[in-house]
């Protein structure tokens, strides 16, 4: 199991309509776009009922083919159910890499184990809302609300921002970790590895959450790391490698910064 995937990786992205908004769809292939092709795009619900009548655009726009299930029972989610049976004829086809699930809904944590317990990387997208065992169940996990362009605001001064990094022990204790797993001998560590170290603890991590486009600026924005990039064997190209400063790794007055 891995969780990244080739440029050329064929996903399925499969929709819970009842527990997704329209409105998310255009981030959400945009997202997909940095993990392989959205070769298969479907949504469920029940298109009858006027509740999901504002999917129709989305659907058309982004070529998503609406998959029908009537209601049979109330207070029971046909749904649910027939995504699920629709994932695991898909995952056993072995035409795909990958699944992208679209849902708030914890009832497919089974599904998203299942899907990785067969070497296949499984993507998820909800709000923040989402229980966690769906989002521990994933490979990598997407709020919805990260995803929804916002008004650009002013950038706080970098001593503001780098204060404001270092006081999340979470964040600290997070990322150290995952540097300090990555690093060889001389303590620096590739930063892709390092973003897979944090991946593999924490699926719903992105540096989006603090403002950040990318791990590279939230990571060069905190005083306890340094990040150099080196040139690679082919001289035209560049790796950024990471590591906690020194001072840093003996200190005990950062929060989380005397973690080995």
């Amino acid at each position: 199991m891995t969780d990244e995937a080739p440029a050329s990786a064929r996903l399925a992205i499969l929709i819970d309509a009842d527990n997704a908004q329209p409105s998310a769809v255009e981030g959400v292939l945009a997202e997909v776009a940095r993990y392989g092709i959205a070769f298969i795009r479907r949504a469920y619900g029940d298109w009858t009922t006027p509740n999901l009548g504002g999917w129709k655009s989305a659907l058309l726009d982004h070529s998503i083919q609406p998959m029908q299930q009537f209601r049979y029972t109330v207070g029971k989610n046909a749904t649910d159910s027939a995504m699920i049976i629709d994932a695991m004829d898909l995952l056993h086809s072995k035409r795909l890499d990958g699944f992208c699930l679209v849902s708030s809904d914890s009832d497919f944590t089974g599904l998203a184990r299942r899907i990785r317990e067969e070497g296949q990387l499984v993507v998820g997208f909800g709000e923040k809302k989402t229980p966690r065992p769906f989002v521990a169940a994933c490979d990598r996990f997407v709020y919805t609300e990260l995803l929804v362009r916002k008004p650009a605001q002013a950038e706080a001064p970098r001593e503001k921002t780098a204060k404001r990094l270092t006081d999340d022990a979470h964040l600290v204790d997070l990322l150290t970790a995952a540097v300090d797993a990555a690093s060889d001998e001389t303590g620096w560590a590739r930063l892709g590895t390092v973003g897979s170290k944090v991946a593999q603890q924490a699926p719903e991590f992105d540096s989006r959450s603090w403002g950040f486009a990318k791990l590279s600026g939230l990571i060069g924005a905190m005083p306890i790391f340094e990040v150099e990039e080196r040139r690679n064997a082919d001289g035209t190209s560049r790796t950024p490698y990471v590591r906690r400063r020194p001072q840093a790794a003996g200190t005990k007055g950062v929060k989380g910064a005397g973690r080995a």
